[in-house]
This record gives C-alpha cells, sequence and structure tokens, in this order.
C-alpha cells in the first residue's frame, strides 16, 4: 500500500497517536520539555508563551499528526517544516539553570535536545494512553518505542542517538530526570504558570482547572516538589477518579469526538487505496 504513510494502520503508532485524549498529557510533556535549561532558553526566546502558552505545544502536535498519520510525502513535508522551524532556534542562555551556566549556547537542532523533547512526548503519550485508554502489554510497549525511533528520525535524532531498546529509554528518562540537567528556572516558572494558569473566561475555569490537575499529576515527584504545584489529598483523589471516569466514558464515545482527525482522515486515504487495488 504505497501511501498508507510512515506507519500504517497496523502500527501501535496509528492505535495510541490516535487518541485525543493524549492531549491531556500535553501540558506534562510541554513542562517537562521546558525543565531542560537549554530547552527553556529557547521556548523563552523564541516563541510568545506567556501570550500563548498551548501554542506551541499544538503546533507541535498538528505537526506530529501530520508525520504520524499522513501520506509520505505529507509527512516528508512536516518534518521539513519542523526542522526549517528548529534552525532558527538559537542562542545563550540568560540565566544559570543546573550544569548550564548563564551564557550557555544552545541550537535546537542539538540532538541532546531534541532527544529529551521526542522522550517526553513517548513517556507521555504511552503514560496517558495506559492510563485512560487500555493496557498494553511490555511487547506492545516494546513494539511502540521501536516505531517511534522513526518519528524521532524526522524530528532530527539519528536513530543511533536514541536508547536502543524500552528498557534503555525508561534507564535514559529516569536518569535525565535525576540528573543536574533537569533544574527549574525563571522560564519553566513561566511557562508553569502560563500553562496552568492561563487568562482565560471565568466559564472555562472548570476545565482549566481540571487540565491543571492532569498535568501535575502526571509531573514526576521531583519537578512538582521543586516547583511547589500544590498537590493535596483532594487534587489526588481528583486525578485518581478521572481515571476511572475517563475509561468508563471512552469506548463508548464516538470515533468523532474521540479521535484526532488526522487519524480519521488517514483511515480514508487507506481505505481509499485498498479498494482502489
Amino acid at each position: 500500500m504505497s501511501d498508507a504513510g510512515l506507519f500504517g494502520p497496523g502500527s501501535l503508532t496509528w492505535r495510541v497517536n490516535r487518541e485525543g485524549v493524549l492531549l491531556l498529557g500535553g501540558g506534562a510533556a510541554l513542562v517537562l520539555q521546558v525543565a531542560h535549561p537549554l530547552v527553556a532558553a529557547g521556548v523563552a526566546e523564541h516563541s510568545n508563551y506567556r501570550e500563548d502558552p498551548w501554542g506551541r505545544l499544538y503546533r507541535t502536535l498538528d505537526l506530529t499528526t501530520k508525520i504520524v498519520f499522513g501520506s509520505i510525502e505529507g509527512a516528508e513535508e512536516a518534518a521539513a517544516r519542523i526542522r526549517h522551524v528548529h534552525g532558527r532556534v538559537h542562542g545563550v542562555t540568560r540565566e544559570p539553570g543546573g550544569r548550564y551556566p548563564a551564557g550557555t549556547p544552545y541550537d535546537a537542532r542539538d540532538p541532546d535536545l531534541l532527544m529529551w523533547v521526542h522522550a517526553t512526548l513517548v513517556h507521555t503519550a504511552l503514560d496517558v494512553y495506559t492510563r485512560y485508554v487500555d493496557e498494553l502489554s511490555i511487547e506492545q510497549q516494546r513494539a511502540y518505542y521501536e516505531e517511534q525511533k522513526l518519528l524521532g528520525e524526522q524530528f532530527g535524532v539519528p536513530r543511533n542517538h536514541q536508547p536502543a531498546t524500552l528498557a534503555d529509554f525508561n534507564d535514559y528518562f529516569g536518569d535525565m530526570l535525576a540528573s543536574d540537567r533537569i533544574a527549574v528556572t525563571d522560564a519553566l516558572r513561566d511557562v508553569v504558570d502560563a500553562t496552568l494558569r492561563p487568562d482565560l473566561p471565568f466559564v472555562l475555569r472548570p476545565v482549566v482547572e481540571a487540565v491543571s490537575i492532569a498535568t501535575v499529576g502526571l509531573l514526576p515527584q521531583r519537578l512538582r516538589d521543586e516547583l511547589g504545584l500544590p498537590w493535596s489529598p483532594t487534587r489526588r483523589r481528583l486525578f485518581g477518579a478521572s481515571r476511572t471516569v475517563l475509561s468508563a466514558l471512552l469506548p463508548v464515545l464516538p470515533r468523532v469526538m474521540r479521535e484526532f482527525p488526522p487519524a480519521r482522515s488517514a483511515d480514508k486515504r487507506v481505505r481509499r487505496l485498498a479498494a482502489a487495488a
């Protein structure tokens, strides 16, 4: 099937990444990304996150879904756009953070930084999917990770720069979180404030609070503590209850409400290809 895309309908990537509930992990992924001081510097200097805190995340999501669910040509165009944008993001840090003193050079094309950003997306996708949608066996998780190496390459991470196995990936992620390559900076605090407390109408406050609880709940304990994010027994119970509610609700939702539109478009494209064959 010549234009099923980079992954195709039988892939774990199509199964996992089609779920709209992955948006619940978006805030946590963003905070994790910016917890790297060099990523934080790039975001602070080259985006309008204060005025549009979720804009960067949604632009990343838009391009990622085009890579995952688009045709080969569409995926290549989206990947080229990402690399073009990254080519403009470079400079030196204005504040110290962890092992990085002020004045440290950064470049968004650095494979180490790209790997960390990619890792946060893979980690939160698996976390949210297995928490709210369905279980994945360890074999399925391994298969998903293997497929994600191809997505990492589209972002600009050479395959030999990515952890070789799922176990290696989990070790890498844990080591990063425990290291001084992750640190709380003023830029990170700004992103957290803009993400958890966006300037939205009062009527949307319950939605903002629900997303805020999910964001904080999906973060590692270290970042919650160092950022001083509230995590009371009540908020923990609400976070746990969200799993019960969403796990029961998602299976009965129509696909148009549950899945990302590019995933449904990809299904239609594949059916047309099968019919033509």
